[in-house]
């Protein structure tokens, strides 16, 4: 018997492949910024994303699921390459770089909660989730306030 239906398993594995994007648009975004501040937060960020996917490949692999293996979304490499050519056009880069980690943070807490509301977990795959959401959140809201002191 399968540890979770086949459309949560799809979820799952595609909340580790938007963590993997999300490791690479975070190292994308620190490239494209000037303030060493705000590179060292994106840096960090895109650390945070590595221990997001292995904890949750680790994790779902001792559940008992089956883990996909995938380096990344077409999604996601586009979305990469509009931030490199929106650096290129922008006056402001920094605003426009912390602009572009708010949507994908926003994106990222409306997939955790899309799962976390109408999928069934066990215990210990729901409170991981919660957890980075969690952290997720708190990304969020430190980008807010980098913006308001860059």
């Amino acid at each position: 018997m399968a540890l979770f239906d086949k459309e949560t398993e799809e979820k799952l594995n595609d909340l580790i492949e938007k963590a993997y994007d999300a490791e690479k648009g975070f190292k994308k975004v620190a490239e494209n910024v000037d303030n060493p501040r705000l590179k060292t937060f994106f840096l960090n960020k895109s650390r945070v994303r590595s221990g997001y996917v292995n904890e949750l490949t680790d994790t779902l692999r001792k559940s008992g699921m089956e883990v996909t293996e995938r380096d990344g979304s077409w999604s996601g490499s586009l979305h990469r390459a509009w931030i490199d050519t929106k650096a290129f056009f922008s006056m402001d880069n920094d605003e426009s770089m912390l602009e572009e980690v708010r949507n994908g943070e926003k994106t990222a807490i409306e997939d955790y909660n899309d799962i976390l509301d109408n999928y069934e977990l066990n215990p210990t795959v729901r409170a991981l989730l919660l957890k980075q959401k969690s952290e997720i959140q708190a990304s969020y809201n430190k980008a807010d306030y980098l913006e308001g002191i860059q």
